[in-house]
Parts: C-alpha cells; structure tokens; sequence
C-alpha cells in the first residue's frame, strides 16, 4: 500500500481576490500561483488550495487549523492584521474576551471565518 506523505489543504471561494488578501495578507501565507483553478500558497510546508468556484455554501464546523504556541498572542496577531474571532455564546462552551475557549484537558481553541464564511481555528493542545 502506498504511503500518505503530505497533505494539501483545500476551502473554496466565490471571490479569489478577498481570498488572496486573506490568507496572503492577514494570515501570512506566502502566495504562489494562481492555476485557473484555484489561488495555491505555501501555508509554512503546507499546500492550500484555496478553489475558485461560482457558488459556495460553507459547512457546519471548523474545515482548516492551526497549531501555535501561544492562543492570546496570535488571536492579537491576527486582530490586528483584520481577522474577527468568533464569540459563540454556548452556555457549556465558555469563552474568554478575546474569544479564546479552554477545553476539558486545558486544549485551548479560537475561531475565526475567512471572507466566504469557511470557518477556520487555531489551537493548542496539552501533550
């Protein structure tokens, strides 16, 4: 059986420039090339595909992460450069001010939508 080797991430888009300032200037994503097909950047040794598409319906629940090392740090970051953490508002999922949520086992989690509404987390997790 062959072997998985490296993924690629994939989130589709209605509006390939909004996308490009998004993951390129806001996230920080280096830019490599757009195919026809899809804007495709180098998310630090990471393939994304961000696809080109006329309709898009976002799906129920987080399509991409990010591991960092530090939640508040890159939540302020981010804030900064325009991305909007999400406030969810559950009573069993409390979240701090700047939208940052600890899970049972001190994993911390935050949330933030890109321009077509895909939502996106960073997080770190206890070993």
């Amino acid at each position: 059986m062959m072997a998985l080797t490296k993924m690629v991430g994939f989130v589709t888009t209605t509006d390939a420039e909004k996308a490009k300032a998004f993951y390129g200037d806001a996230l920080g994503f280096t830019f490599v090339k757009d195919d026809g097909f899809a804007l495709v950047f180098d998310a630090h040794g990471t393939m994304l595909r961000v696809a080109k598409a006329k309709e898009h319906k976002p799906v129920v629940g987080t399509i991409l992460g990010w591991q960092v090392d530090d939640v508040h740090a890159t939540i302020r970051e981010l804030s900064a450069r325009g991305v909007k953490f999400e406030q969810f508002g559950l009573p069993f999922m409390k979240q701090d001010e700047l939208g940052m949520w600890e899970a049972p086992g001190d994993d911390q989690v935050a949330w933030f939508k890109d321009p077509d509404g895909n939502v996106l987390s960073i997080s770190k997790h206890v070993k």
